[in-house]
């Protein structure tokens, strides 16, 4: 009969054969460590997130601007918008007015074109023709209502849904960008927008675990205060819920 194998000999076996594996590799610990760090540091991206930044951006053409994957077009956009906000916000420019200039400037352009294309070539070219389709402006309309009928939704379930801490979450949100709102007006918050929407992301793909350890270190002081928060006054709240009754 085979002799009895007891929990010790048992652990005995494998403390000799992770020795021997030991000192026969010695580069194993350093793998492994490094496997751990990584393991780690993909388990603590932000919000829990496992795809790259890329591919949550759309991984289009959009998130290769956002990224800087072509520094040209980057570039030129981030520079466009701040053309746009400067002239608008610093020289007082309006929009009509700017409407104008473009147009004079188009028509210009063409009308030399047209007449004295033929003087400097013997066959006179042909004019483009600038052309704006039609379902480019549908298309806009529509993702523009679907947002805003989604933000009303979202409102309105809100205040009808009996949860008062996402009511008041929800209610401080707007007031802050109400009062952000009262500090400057509605193209400086776009141009503001637009800026963190060409930086932010770019910077959190190249300093992604710095952002990730500090990010997770303040939400746990955001989730500790909550929490003397919830069960000091937010717990103590009546909580109502509201019935639905159907009306044919």
């Amino acid at each position: 009969m085979p002799e009895k194998i007891t929990p010790e000999d048992l652990l005995n076996n494998i403390v000799g054969t992770f020795a021997e594996s030991s000192s026969k590799q010695k580069s194993v610990p350093l793998f492994g460590e490094e496997t751990s760090n990584s393991v780690t540091s993909k388990l603590n991206r932000l919000f829990g997130r496992q795809k790259p930044v890329h591919h949550l951006l759309g991984g289009g053409k959009s998130a290769d601007v956002l990224l800087w994957r072509n520094k040209k077009i980057s570039a030129s956009v981030l520079t466009g918008a701040t053309v746009t906000w400067v002239l608008f916000e610093w020289l007082n420019y309006h929009f009509l007015t700017l409407v104008g200039f473009a147009l004079v400037l188009l028509m210009l352009a063409q009308f030399l074109w047209s007449n004295f294309s033929g003087i400097i070539s013997r066959s006179p070219s042909e004019v483009p023709r600038l052309v704006v389709p039609d379902q480019l402006f549908v298309n806009i309309a529509i993702s523009i209502g679907h947002e805003i009928n989604r933000a009303l939704e979202f409102i309105q379930d809100v205040a009808l849904g009996g949860n008062l801490k996402q009511f008041l979450m929800v209610v401080a949100s707007l007031w802050v960008a109400a009062v952000i709102g009262s500090w400057c007006n509605f193209l400086t918050v776009l141009y503001i927008g637009f800026v963190a929407a060409h930086t932010l992301p770019v910077l959190y793909e190249r300093y992604e675990d710095q952002v990730d350890n500090f990010a997770y270190q303040v939400l746990g002081q955001l989730q500790h205060n909550y929490r003397k928060l919830d069960t000091g006054v937010l717990s103590r709240i009546p909580k109502g819920k509201v019935n639905w009754k159907k009306h044919d």
